[in-house]
């Protein structure tokens, strides 16, 4: 990447871990982050609400902005409760950010999509790359519908837009943040506190999930290659392991003695269901290079070690 960088939503799972990886290879003065919470920690930082296009334009100029990793969303099971202010928050902050690109202030997007474009007709195993696409919550819909803005601004206006479908993604520093699959970091925290945890989704509930360390490389990874390497552009499959909560609770019982769990599903089990269970990301390890590192075993001793 050249030119400075800025992070939307830089106080997320994701956003902490990226801006402060980001800061690492290019520079502290290099990387703006934003959210809408009055203070940020460490580095430049600057209150913004997306949805403020004239706010938004104003950073990208007074610090001379040409990447953007726009992370702003409401998450699976949050934006149930707000589905308006879900939809509006990802499709017109996805447009502030795109125009910026069309309109050549800006060279480079990074929209993060989701497994939840998928849907209960779509395949369950290996789901690929293309495939039926039938999203039944307001999080997923949204992000169908910025994959399909993503390849129509790159198709008709060259913006270089890039994403990735993220799985369930697992990490230490920052607490579950309104997902579906946030069972799985929030039973690390509960085993530590009191070894036991009660999910709600129900023990098969068998989904993608990926380690939040792999997933920040696969983001700054996708946005460094080189532009004649990108041939997806609505959004990549990415994939690592999948595990049902209990072959999780299995692989935390034999580095943690004692852990109980029990099962008490509630409304994100109907989610989580209608998600694939694993991924073929082929085209994504073909296209620029992606590998994971993080199997269960290795995510569980990382989890454990650091909460």
């Amino acid at each position: 990447m050249t030119g400075n960088i800025l992070v939307i939503g830089a106080l997320g799972q994701v956003g902490s871990e990226l801006v402060e990886n980001l800061r690492f290879k290019y520079g502290e003065s290099n990387v703006v982050a934003a959210d809408i919470k009055e203070e940020g920690t460490g580095g430049i930082y600057e209150k913004l609400d997306i949805l403020d296009k004239d706010a938004l334009r104003v950073i990208v100029d007074t610090y001379a902005i040409k990447n953007i990793f726009n992370l702003v969303a409401l998450l699976s099971a949050t934006a149930e409760k707000h589905v308006d202010y879900a939809w509006q928050l990802s499709m017109d902050g996805h447009f502030n950010v795109l125009n910026l690109a069309k309109d050549g202030i800006i060279e480079k997007i990074f929209w993060p999509s989701s497994i939840a474009v998928f849907g209960p007709t779509t395949p369950k195993h290996n789901t690929p790359q293309d495939t039926v696409m039938d999203p039944n919550t307001v999080y997923g819909i949204a992000k169908q519908a910025g994959e399909r803005w993503n390849e129509y601004y790159f198709n008709r206006y060259g913006v270089d837009v890039r994403s990735i479908r993220y799985p369930g993604l697992i990490g230490w520093k920052s607490l579950p943040g309104g997902g579906t699959t946030d069972y799985a970091v929030d039973i690390f925290h509960q085993a530590k506190k009191t070894n036991s945890y009660e999910c709600f989704l129900h023990a098969d509930a068998t989904l993608p999930m990926m380690m939040m360390e792999d997933a920040v490389r696969a983001t700054m990874d996708i946005m460094e290659a080189p532009v004649n390497q990108i041939k997806v552009r609505s959004s990549y499959n990415l994939a690592a392991d999948s595990f049902s909560p209990a072959q999780l609770a299995e692989e935390i019982k034999s580095q943690k003695e004692g852990f109980t769990i029990s099962y008490a599903p509630d409304e994100r089990d109907a989610i989580a269901s209608s998600w694939p269970q694993s991924i073929d990301d082929t085209n994504a390890r073909e296209d620029w290079g992606w590998k994971h590192t993080y199997g269960t075993k290795e995510l569980v001793t990382e989890m454990l070690a650091h909460i």
